[in-house]
């Protein structure tokens, strides 16, 4: 019975087989199932490319601007810096500005009085300067003033020991008067034009030794010389300064440019 059961069911299969291959010429083959296709499903796709798919927003998930809570921020959601495009031409530093040039402004001096020996050595100071038209001098005639001077000498020959004395002790500015009358032979070492600037010299005169030397009034009209510096700078201001150092019974000041023209 097995065999009958096993040889019926061979024929079967080969039966069904040849019935859906078409052989001996029964019927067409069966067509291959296909699968159903859903026409309201189906969609056209846009021509342009879709953004990448690492781009394209999660429902229901936070943005990437915002971490959420307890998440580490991973090093590629930092944005980069702005590229700032090289350009191709060299690099040139900015040249310094210029140092700013500080001035001075000029003034203008007046230092007097001087007569007799201390104007001759005043006037080759003030010419080794070399200072143009910027030097003037002007004489002030004066009626009375002070004088220190060593009094009237016996005879020449006095004066010209007296003298030898007075350059030993490092005085060199000196003016022997020569006119007959009261004051003949009597050296005058300095005149000035208040009584405070001869006792000024006078006690200069002493460090040196110089003991017969004294202060008087001069009552006679005299003439002294002032020099004008119109217009110097800060150099020559010193320099001046300097010299005045020099000359204990003159003055020097500082006046208004407008009054030297």
């Amino acid at each position: 019975m097995k065999k009958v059961f096993w040889i019926l069911m061979l024929a079967n299969v080969v039966l069904f087989a040849a019935m859906q291959r078409g052989w001996f010429g029964w019927g067409e083959p069966m067509p291959q199932a296909q699968p159903a296709l859903h026409e309201d499903m189906i969609r056209l796709l846009d021509a342009q490319p879709s953004a990448p798919v690492a781009n394209a927003p999660i429902p229901n998930a936070p943005t990437a601007s915002v971490p959420m809570p307890g998440t580490p921020v991973a090093a590629s959601a930092v944005p980069p810096p702005p590229l700032v495009a090289a350009s191709h031409s060299p690099a040139v530093a900015a040249a310094p500005a210029p140092a700013a040039v500080k001035t001075y402004p000029q003034v203008c001096l007046e230092w007097g009085e001087f007569t007799g020996a201390d104007l001759t050595r005043a006037t080759a100071a003030l010419s080794d300067l070399q200072l143009g038209d910027k030097l003037s001098q002007h004489q002030i005639e004066r009626d009375t003033g002070y004088w220190v001077y060593i009094p009237p000498l016996k005879n020449k020959a006095a004066v010209n020991l007296k003298i030898g004395q007075l350059k030993a002790r490092g005085v060199r500015e000196y003016f022997v008067v020569q006119n007959e009358g009261q004051w003949q032979n009597a050296i005058s070492l300095g005149v000035f034009k208040t009584q405070e600037a001869a006792r000024l010299f006078l006690a200069d005169l002493k460090t040196k030794a110089v003991r017969s030397a004294v202060v008087g009034q001069r009552d006679s009209k005299f003439k002294v010389t002032v020099f004008r510096l119109n217009g110097v700078g800060i150099l020559t201001e010193v320099k001046i300064a300097a010299l005045h150092k020099e000359y204990p019974g003159s003055e020097l000041k500082t006046i208004p440019c407008a009054l030297t023209r």
